[in-house]
């Protein structure tokens, strides 16, 4: 599908246009036998790590694919990072997909930095069929989120490189899992620089498609969810995810949503770091079982931080 050394290309097209995160330590998740750092790609320009891929995307296309304009199907960050980055480039009137519970939040930003939103569909995966049957339409450039873009995948593997540059001495890396593209760019990092690093990825118990897909043996590019606060992990899974799952992921995690929303009030009154809940899942998951990250060193990848302010409100006010 892709390798390290497409990694480290991509890496050398968007270094200078997007932020090497910090990897920080957490006081309040760590002891004497426990190291557990925040890979905090929330404090990207677009608060999110989405901007890697699309970088990474954008600088591969041709002067021709860029005039014809570029579009995107997301929950949100994805959308985010393609109206930023075709702001910062130059690339003009990019068009965006993104259905009804896409938080506000993530809407506004998506409108001030410049794209046109189409809000359609009751979920990701009604958004997505509407989109590709807009583009089969029309002549524009597809900047696929998570599917079968190797070019993506590379751009999110990105962090994985910073993570061992930062700290070679990481031994497991706990990754958010929605259509699988974050996850499976770092786990292809990781395991070139370090092949014993164990790759943890977390679901939500409302939406375990990758689980699902790994254990049936079937590409689930659509998956049906129960309601849930992490409207960025619902849905399928991207194809080069499931293709190379299993060789990428060492275990899945299903975290429930009363453990996901805990997360979220640990990071902002404890860490003093507001996160997402699709990122929050990382701390959520150790609470729910703190045995996850005992006598390691961990790094919570905490992949945005562009959660609804009202969302944010009840969970303080709840936790």
């Amino acid at each position: 599908m892709f390798s390290y050394e497409d990694i480290v290309n991509s890496r050398d097209r968007i270094k200078d246009k997007v932020y090497m995160t910090p990897l920080e330590k957490s006081i309040y998740l760590s002891d004497k036998d426990t190291n557990c750092y925040f890979k905090l790609e929330s404090l990207q320009t677009v608060r999110s790590f989405k901007i890697r891929g699309v970088m990474s995307k954008l600088t591969s296309l041709t002067d021709e694919e860029k005039e014809k304009g570029v579009v995107a199907v997301s929950s949100g960050n994805h959308a985010i990072a393609l109206s930023y980055a075709c702001s910062v480039m130059g690339i003009k009137n990019p068009l965006v997909f993104v259905p009804k519970n896409t938080p506000k939040t993530k809407i506004d930003k998506i409108n001030y930095f410049g794209a046109s939103v189409e809000i359609v569909g009751n979920t990701f995966d009604d958004a997505y069929e509407y989109a590709m049957a807009h583009i089969n339409d029309n002549d524009m450039v597809y900047v696929d989120a998570f599917s079968k873009d190797e070019v993506v995948y590379s751009g999110q593997g990105t962090i994985g490189i910073e993570i061992f540059e930062q700290n070679p001495n990481i031994d497991t890396v706990l990754v958010p899992i929605g259509g699988g593209s974050l996850i499976t760019g770092i786990s292809v990092a990781a395991k070139h620089i370090n092949p014993n690093v164990k790759i943890v990825g977390l679901q939500t118990k409302s939406c375990p498609a990758m689980v699902k897909a790994l254990e049936d043996d079937v590409f689930y590019e659509t998956y049906p969810s129960e309601e849930s606060v992490c409207e960025a992990l619902v849905g399928g899974v991207g194809e080069i995810a499931y293709k190379m799952g299993k060789e990428c992921i060492d275990e899945i995690i299903e975290v429930d949503e009363e453990f996901i929303k805990k997360g979220i009030a640990h990071m902002i009154k404890k860490e003093k770091i507001v996160a997402e809940p699709s990122s929050a899942i990382c701390v959520g998951a150790i609470l729910q079982n703190p045995d996850i990250i005992k006598g390691k060193n961990s790094v919570l990848v905490i992949s945005g931080g562009n959660i609804d302010e009202e969302l944010m409100i009840n969970i303080l006010n709840e936790y």
